[in-house]
């Protein structure tokens, strides 16, 4: 049994607005994940049939998908909550076809397609077993291509490359036609509804005790068009109008270091 399986849904190549790049994010998220310090692990890539992929490093694979573009992808889309679960729908259902081709994992983690990983999230879960899984309540805030990272509390409910859950819990189904769309809605297209009701399961998550992951932000292809760091968390209104904030965010930003790289971007030192 893998201890971590990393399941990545990229979504349809009509729905992107550029392709390239999408790509481009993707090659770097993937070599975040594959600098992890324990290797019992392995990524699934859910893509569409004709998606032209980059090359996938070892322990990689891809799960090819026919699902139909997404009519409601742009989140300026008039009604948001229609987008918002037309977005959960499409998310959820390229997951479960990742997780059923890896239902042997112990543990699986779902990472957008632009973000990064810690490199010793493997190793923690493989100390762990029997841990029910983590939510990444710290995690750091990244302008695509910046020189600066934003440390980021409750990164939960901010970025969905932010939970760890035992495989067990989430009761996969036989197959995919066996589950529900709103099953698929809620377990796995949103990253803000299963911490609760694994919580009122009696199966909590627990806190993983390290920044756990970076969520890029300010990139063209970016699907909830979050802006940068300076704009969002300096000198926008909101951030001016609570100056305590504001300086508590001057003391969480570190530049990236060879550190940061080592733990974040797949480059090894």
């Amino acid at each position: 049994m893998t201890t971590v399986t990393f399941i990545i849904p990229v979504r349809h190549q009509d729905n992107a607005r550029d392709w390239s790049l999408l790509k481009a994010n993707l090659t770097q998220t993937m070599a975040s994940i594959s600098n992890q310090t324990n290797g019992d692990w392995r990524g699934i890539i859910v893509a569409n049939e004709g998606a032209d992929l980059p090359d996938l490093p070892e322990r990689f694979e891809v799960e090819r998908v026919t699902f139909p573009p997404n009519n409601l992808h742009e989140i300026d889309e008039a009604d948001i909550e229609a987008v918002y679960d037309a977005f959960r729908a499409d998310k959820g259902r390229r997951v479960l076809m990742g997780m059923l081709r890896a239902r042997d994992s112990r543990f699986f983690m779902i990472v957008d397609d632009d973000d990064f990983v810690n490199a010793g999230i493997v190793q923690y879960a493989s100390e762990n077993p029997n841990a029910n899984g983590w939510a990444i309540d710290r995690g750091y805030i990244w302008d695509d291509g910046g020189k600066l990272l934003l440390g980021y509390d409750e990164f939960n409910h901010l970025c969905g490359t932010s939970l760890i859950v035992r495989s067990d819990l989430y009761g996969l189904p036989e197959s995919f036609e066996d589950a529900s769309l709103d099953w698929i809605k809620t377990m796995l297209g949103s990253h803000v509804r299963i911490a609760d009701i694994l919580a009122q399961r009696g199966t909590p998550l627990g806190t993983l005790p390290f920044r756990g992951a970076v969520y890029r932000v300010a990139h063209a292809g970016s699907h909830s068009k979050a802006p940068g760091i300076l704009v969002k968390y300096f000198l926008s209104w909101e951030a001016l109008k609570r100056p305590r904030r504001l300086l508590r965010n001057l003391g969480k930003l570190r530049l990236v270091d060879e550190t940061a790289k080592r733990d974040f971007f797949g480059q090894r030192i």
